[in-house]
């Protein structure tokens, strides 16, 4: 039973939504890397490819150290996970940062994500063992200004799972893989308009590029899973009334990097003029091994134009979201955002909102996130704390 549970609560770990009758979602391995770790950015609907530099930079666009106005900074944040079913699933993450010279920065972090402690036992209800699945990824990064107002970033990253329940010969060895990103961000000079001055800012971030993720410990490409490799695009605008008040707006695009799969086409096999069930199994099955067998590189490239149902199932595939932030003499914040996702893709639809206090090195934020849609978020209802402390000298901004 205790293993039955294990599986349930994987599948709905599988990309963060519930697969309905007659949707193509894409489902990946790891989807942990996915889910918002900050509350900054979750209070404003996952946005974070192209908002001002934060510690938090490493998870949405590492090129933004780059310009990150304080010289050093660590960061923790905790994330409460499915909390209407369970209490001890939760994703953590610390980081640090150092924007070590004027031009350059690195940074590193440790995601980890806890199932909790599943009892495992015999027919009889005698309790055998107690496991800890988790997951956990370990990433650096580069960052590295190329002119006045743009810079570039490549993070690599560790992943391990350790979903694996052990077996009569106690084989309970984790899977593991590795990934790159490589980022791009651009940050304007304070413009002067009529009423106020702004500020643009663009990004762009192509995330978790790297080999399968296989279970099995095997060389069989058919027993491995996709990795999250995503793109994401943003820009933002801020509205600098004075020296207290600003507003940043900003909005974002997401598209996974990960093939879509196939309806597949069943076909008489005996000739006798009819497709009965085991000819439509055998259809599936081969649709699913065609499937598995697609490489990462090429799924990557892949995954622009094979939607079944050409290019308006293939824009369906594209999340995207907006979000605000009010700033007051950069002490404290407001923030909300709207996430939307097609309803074949996965239906995620939610608002959220969020704060943030600041006294002298210290940040703390916080995120509360309500769904929009019939499909249950696995984070509603769910408050997301993180702390930040900032230290060092301090950069110009302009």
């Amino acid at each position: 039973m205790k293993k039955i549970v294990l599986i349930l609560t994987c599948l709905l770990l599988i990309q963060e939504s519930f697969s309905q009758e007659n949707q193509r979602v894409i489902t990946t391995g790891v989807p942990f890397l996915l889910i918002a770790a900050d509350a900054r950015a979750a209070g404003m609907a996952d946005v974070g490819v192209a908002t001002s530099a934060d510690a938090y930079s490493q998870q949405w666009n590492p090129a933004k150290y780059a310009f990150a106005i304080d010289k050093q900074g660590f960061s923790m944040s905790y994330t409460p996970y499915l909390t209407g079913l369970v209490n001890d699933i939760a994703l953590a993450q610390v980081t640090y940062y150092n924007r070590f010279q004027e031009r350059m920065a690195f940074a590193g972090s440790l995601r980890y994500f806890g199932l909790g402690d599943i009892n495992l036992t015999n027919q009889f209800g005698e309790q055998l063992q107690v496991v800890s699945p988790n997951e956990l990824a370990l990433d650096v990064s580069y960052s590295l200004k190329l002119s006045e107002r743009f810079s570039m970033a490549v993070a690599g990253r560790y992943i391990r799972s350790q979903l694996k329940i052990p077996d009569d010969i106690g084989d309970a060895s984790a899977a593991s893989s590795f990934a790159v990103d490589i980022a791009g961000f651009y940050q304007s000079e304070e413009i002067a308009y009529n009423d106020f001055n702004g500020r643009w800012r663009a990004g762009i971030n192509f995330q978790n590029m790297g080999p399968k993720i296989n279970y099995d410990n095997d060389d069989n490409d058919l027993n491995s899973n996709f990795l999250p490799a995503n793109m994401r695009i943003g820009t933002g605008f801020d509205f600098i009334f004075d020296d207290y008040n600003k507003i940043g707006v900003n909005l974002e695009v997401t598209k996974l990097l990960v093939p879509t799969p196939q309806t597949p086409a069943p076909v008489d096999l005996n000739g006798d003029g009819t497709i009965d069930q085991s000819e439509i199994n055998a259809a599936q099955a081969q649709a699913i091994n065609d499937y598995r067998s697609i490489g990462w590189v090429s799924g990557m490239f892949q995954s622009f134009g094979d939607a079944p149902d050409g290019f308006k199932e293939e824009l369906k595939e594209f999340t995207w979201a907006v979000g605000a932030e009010y700033l007051y003499q950069d002490a404290f914040a407001l923030r909300a955002g709207y996430f939307n996702e097609s309803e074949e893709k996965g239906a995620r639809k939610f608002f959220s909102i969020g704060a943030g206090f600041k006294y002298n090195i210290v940040m703390l934020d916080v995120s509360y996130l309500f769904s929009a849609s019939k499909v249950r978020n696995p984070l509603e209802n769910t408050l997301r704390f993180s702390l930040t402390f900032n230290f060092g000298e301090k950069y110009d901004e302009y």
